[in-house]
Parts: C-alpha cells; sequence; structure tokens
C-alpha cells in the first residue's frame, strides 16, 4: 500500500464516517462506529468496500452513515526548495 503522502498526492482526502446502526439484539437502541480512512471524493471507493463489508460480516444492521471528507494536501501545495541549508 503506498504510503499516505502518496496517496495524498494522488488525490486522496482524509474522510472520516459517522456510523449510527442498531444492535442487533435491542434494534431500539442505536451504537455508533466512528471509521477513518483515506478516500477519494466523491465516489468513495474505501468507505463503500468497508461498508459492504459491514453488511456481509456484522450483524448490527446500518442505520445512518455521515460523511466528512477533506483534501488534506495536494500537489500544488507542494514546493520543491530552491536552497538548502546545512547546521552544525
Amino acid at each position: 500500500m503506498p504510503s499516505s503522502l502518496l496517496r495524498q498526492l494522488s488525490g486522496y482526502g482524509l474522510t472520516t464516517a459517522h456510523i449510527l446502526y442498531r444492535l442487533p439484539d435491542h434494534p431500539a437502541l442505536l451504537q455508533t462506529f466512528v471509521w477513518q480512512e483515506y478516500d477519494l471524493a466523491p465516489d468513495f471507493p474505501e468507505l463503500n468496500r468497508f461498508l459492504d463489508f459491514w453488511k456481509r460480516e456484522i450483524e448490527g444492521p446500518l442505520h445512518s452513515v455521515k460523511v466528512a471528507h477533506h483534501g488534506v494536501i495536494s500537489a500544488a501545495e507542494m514546493r520543491v526548495a530552491s536552497t538548502l541549508y546545512a547546521l552544525n
């Protein structure tokens, strides 16, 4: 897997999903889960892969998912330093 810096330079941003799900034994109660990973907006392939896993493997049915996404860094923000200083 590429480093987080390489992923950010490729357009990935930090994605946070606030997931509410129902407890299997007490469907009237909601539990919360926070998921965070670098992902590509607006399709969010990593989040969709995780939610597919959740639906397939975890017994707590999903109630809602709120998503926040922020592009942490972009190629335009990267500059090559023209001078190198050495401190002794």
